[in-house]
């Protein structure tokens, strides 16, 4: 009788041990995942911001290319859509590829018209636009960072038995 409930006792121990170990993972691994879901949201924040520069930009230069910049307004605002927590480094890089072709239509025109360059609003405009690309490059490190925790933590054994099983799955690095 007395081996039965000390067997009894060690499978009650070793269960609680197991469930206190598989809450703790599942634990870090919201962690590691929220980080990831924070990260993209920043990067989505930065390229808003960035957009509405790029828009401050257009306006500008109205006065000296009126139709480029209308089309060129329209493109971007028929192509912009909003990076959310969810939102795929496929997204992101779309969204950064619009920002990158406005800005180079855009030095088209200031290379036409060297007054733009001069003006205050075009050159306060130009740093907001390069102070928000500083700032999604470093939110792409961060993002890259958590992504690199994450995917290693669900790779390792003998968390990598039970990620799955809790909805965890390796996310995608943004590479360029």
């Amino acid at each position: 009788m007395l081996p039965t409930f000390i067997a009894i006792i060690a499978i009650i121990a070793i269960a609680a041990v197991f469930m206190l170990w598989a809450i703790s993972t599942q634990r870090k691994l919201v962690v590691l995942d929220e980080n990831i879901n924070n990260a993209m949201s920043q990067i989505g924040v930065q390229l808003f911001c960035r957009f509405d520069a790029l828009t401050a930009l257009l306006n500008l230069t109205k006065g000296y290319a009126k139709y480029e910049s209308e089309t060129l307004i329209e493109t971007i605002n028929s192509r912009r859509s909003v990076i959310t927590a969810k939102s795929t480094p496929d997204e992101v890089l779309r969204q950064e590829g619009v920002i990158s072709g406005a800005l180079g239509r855009i030095a088209l025109v200031t290379g036409q018209y060297p007054d733009v360059k001069t003006d205050p609003t075009y050159i306060k405009a130009m740093d907001a636009v390069q102070t928000f690309e500083n700032m999604v490059r470093t939110s792409r490190l961060i993002y890259n960072d958590s992504v690199t925790k994450l995917n290693r933590e669900i790779r390792l054994f003998p968390v990598s038995m039970i990620a799955g099983m809790l909805g965890f799955r390796q996310r995608k690095y943004l590479v360029e």
